[in-house]
């Protein structure tokens, strides 16, 4: 029992992608070249990097002329080549190498988080115009819309910053779009970039808003004069 259980950690282990297995048919390779596959990088992790059709064959259920076949059709395709190497004796000889395959699921990698932080980013823009009009208990004019993806795409304000500029104008009683604009150049003029950033800016300004308020009951009342507030037009 112990010299088989020896027999069987000696035979190793190895180390597979699991964006191999999450990937391989978006590559349009069937269940049989990936079963090859996993065979050429057995060998390749066991020493052997120039396994044989036979070799290749006598693990699988596919004859030799199947998997030779098999194996042209993978190089074609770009998924393994051959390449020659040089011993330190400086005798040629040839290996097989799994890297193109490994390129290519990077890019599918890729492909596939810009794809999925597209579909977050529209489902973003899409929350945002509902927030806005939930707020404005109406929908959006054109104008407004044209403001909105004009902070995203001009500005490159983050739906959550411009979120957070909608809800301190709300906190302030001041709900228009020129309100919140000003909110958003300042925060970028001050390097807001985070919600918890926005969150600590809009309450020091409040308290300085208070403070100011409480200054003003204390003192003397001068003749009234007429307020310009631009931002209210």
């Amino acid at each position: 029992m112990k010299t088989t259980l020896l027999a069987w950690l000696q035979e190793g282990n190895v180390t597979i992608p699991t964006l191999l297995f999450s990937q391989y048919r978006n590559l349009n390779i069937n269940e049989t070249e990936l079963v090859l596959i996993l065979n050429i990088l057995t060998f390749i992790e066991t020493g052997n990097e120039f396994p044989t059709p036979e070799e290749l064959s006598s693990r699988m259920t596919i004859s030799i002329s199947d998997c030779n076949e098999m194996l042209r059709k993978l190089i074609q395709r770009g998924f393994i080549e051959i390449k020659d190497e040089y011993s330190n004796d400086g005798i040629r000889y040839e290996k097989y190498s799994l890297m193109p395959l490994w390129e290519r699921l990077i890019d599918q990698f890729i492909v596939k988080n810009r794809n999925i932080n597209e579909m977050n980013k529209k489902a973003e823009e899409t929350d945002l115009y509902t927030c806005f009009e939930r707020e404005f208990g109406r929908p959006l004019s054109p104008f407004e819309c044209e403001t909105l993806a004009m902070w995203m795409d001009d500005d490159h304000h983050d739906p959550a910053i411009i979120k957070a500029a909608l809800r301190e104008a709300v906190m302030s009683g001041k709900l228009n779009f020129r309100y919140i604009d000003r909110i958003l150049f300042e925060w970028k003029k001050n390097g807001i970039k985070t919600i918890e950033q926005a969150r600590n800016q809009g309450q020091k300004f409040r308290q300085k808003q208070t403070h100011k308020t409480n200054n003003i009951k204390d003192e003397p009342h001068p003749p009234s004069v007429p307020f310009y507030n631009w931002l209210e037009q």
